[in-house]
């Protein structure tokens, strides 16, 4: 659980002024012996509430409690004389019903100013969320924009590459630059590669026929445009595509070619 945003939820304010249910209440009670912290937020929260009860009650003088006993010990007889004598202190009942009043009223504006910073810090996690799908998405837009001006760039020779007998319906596409040393595969015809597997790329020299690895096309799943960067600096005349095991091989495993093109064809 969230302590932090537990307390800071309101319902510690509720428990102290006894606005929750039962069934709350046992589990406020539980969170505080788990959690010192709830515990502590709980002693506070009374603290400060009888502390602004005692700052605005009217204080008792020193010989008050003398003069409330002599009152008690004073029979007065119910006579039309005697109720002109002594009256009730109506003053002092009010002024500790006015300070009972202020208590509940800071009580609950303390309760609602809790509240707003909780609605405060929730929107401003959502904006923050927001803000980073937005920096996400111009981030995509912006490698996706790059990763055309590559490819459309007049130096790039598109190969096609066509599907083998272990998936004759698989296809791919190498856009290479060879003045930049590098090559782009669309991946898009290839299904996704088992557990434990990855797709591996081969540069080949065709006479005598001679692999050589430019890189694997791993978080295959991960990548929804299927678009892989890889260093190519070799002489190519044709390129591959094999399914090996995590990692790579060193050699490709050619009951495993799914997709082969050669350049110029």
């Amino acid at each position: 659980m969230d302590v932090k945003e537990y307390i800071a939820s309101g319902i510690l304010e509720l428990y102290v002024a006894g606005e929750l249910s039962p069934e709350e209440n046992l589990e406020v009670q539980h969170y505080a012996i788990q959690y010192p912290e709830i515990k502590k937020e709980i002693e506070e929260i009374e603290k400060a509430i009888l502390e602004l009860t005692e700052a605005a009650s009217p204080k008792m003088p020193q010989d008050g409690f003398a003069k409330v006993k002599a009152e008690l010990g004073d029979v007065i007889p119910f006579t039309p004389e005697a109720s002109s004598g002594k009256g009730t202190p109506w003053g002092s009942y009010l002024g500790w019903a006015a300070s009972v009043l202020l208590a509940i009223g800071l009580f609950w504006m303390y309760t609602e100013n809790s509240k707003l910073k909780s609605e405060i810090e929730l929107t401003n996690q959502e904006k923050q969320s927001l803000e980073d799908i937005l920096t996400d998405t111009q981030e995509e837009i912006t490698s996706k924009e790059t990763l055309l001006q590559q490819i459309r760039d007049k130096n790039v020779t598109v190969i096609a590459l066509g599907g083998q007998t272990v998936s004759p319906s698989s296809y791919a596409k190498a856009y290479w630059n060879k003045e930049e040393s590098k090559v782009i595969i669309d991946a898009q015809g290839l299904p996704e590669p088992p557990d434990g597997f990855t797709y591996q790329v081969w540069s080949l020299k065709l006479d005598p026929l001679t692999p050589t690895s430019i890189g694997l096309l791993d978080d295959f799943a991960s990548q929804d445009t299927r678009l892989f960067t890889l260093e190519n600096a070799n002489e190519s005349e044709a390129f591959g595509i094999t399914l090996e095991p995590e990692g790579g091989s060193k050699t490709p495993t050619l009951e495993q070619l799914y997709t082969l093109g050669a350049v110029g064809s």
